[in-house]
């Protein structure tokens, strides 16, 4: 869990370096076509699967989720899509359903509304009342209804790191997250968050003393950007410092996109984690 060698300080870095460090469409010059594959597979995905589509959570557009049912008791998986929090939508991500459904796991797939029509504590809210809806409704919709794993992908791997204090989750898996705010507020991601010091602070769990004590996984590719390594490695070790329950892990040779093969495979590393997970977590 130590800190990749070529990371510089953000601190440090002039606006556009810093701009630069985050800008992960930048640094991944094949990503629009990932993404437009990455459509086309999920709307296959949700054609496969629609008997439980756009459930409302809440009053707002995006407050809606995706249930996708693998077996009947089977235990859920909630997924947190990315985006910085400002772009991307569920539909987008249904694909990565596969992987756990092949080991009898249910997904289910939220949205939640973007930055600026939305604040971070709202997205947050938000966030939490999507997790407590559904497990309300498992019983029902033929699912284990004794709490959820959590997961997420960017700004959904931060997310699911807010989560985790929510009761009705067992654990987290964290995939290429931020669990530092403040270099994304000196950002020019920040024209549309609009985060000021104090909502970053609070959003911003490796800010936080201690944290909660449920099992946590942390992956980030190790040909993603350095900042986004940094922060993964650096919340693990935050949580290794306090004692709470954490692996950390970089996929070797994956970017910010193509680490998500890792969950749309029954094989991927990022599959075998969140089993490991539900297998951890199978008493609660």
């Amino acid at each position: 869990m130590t800190t990749p060698s070529d990371t510089p300080d953000w601190r440090n870095m002039s606006q556009q370096e810093r701009d630069l460090g985050l800008n992960n469409s930048v640094q991944v010059p094949a990503s629009t076509d990932i993404v437009a594959g990455w459509d086309r597979r999920s709307q296959q995905k949700r054609s496969q699967h629609s008997e439980h589509l756009d459930l409302r959570y809440g009053p707002r557009e995006r407050n809606r989720i995706d249930f996708f049912k693998a077996g009947e008791k089977a235990p859920t998986l909630f997924f947190i899509h990315g985006g910085y929090w400002q772009m991307r939508a569920k539909e987008t991500f249904a694909l990565f359903a596969e992987g756990p459904m092949a080991h009898g796991i249910n997904v289910a797939l939220t949205g939640y509304t973007l930055a600026p029509d939305a604040t971070l504590d709202q997205i947050v809210g938000e966030i939490h009342a999507g997790i407590d809806f559904l497990v309300g409704q498992l019983p029902a919709l033929g699912g284990d209804g004794r709490g959820v794993v959590v997961a997420g992908w960017s700004a959904g791997g931060h997310l699911t790191s807010m989560a985790l204090s929510n009761p009705n989750v067992r654990a987290g898996m964290a995939i290429s997250g931020i669990y530092d705010l403040e270099p994304i507020r000196h950002s020019y991601l920040n024209v549309k968050l609009g985060l000021d010091e104090a909502i970053s602070h609070r959003n911003s769990p490796m800010l936080q003393p201690g944290g909660t004590p449920k099992p946590l996984s942390l992956v980030v590719g190790d040909a993603e950007l350095p900042l986004l390594r940094k922060q993964t490695a650096d919340f693990a070790g935050h949580r290794a410092r306090y004692g709470l329950p954490v692996t950390y892990e970089e996929i070797p040779g994956a970017n910010h996109f193509t680490i998500m093969d890792e969950m749309a495979s029954p094989t991927g590393r990022i599959t075998t984690l969140i089993r490991q997970l539900f297998e951890r977590t199978a008493a609660v």
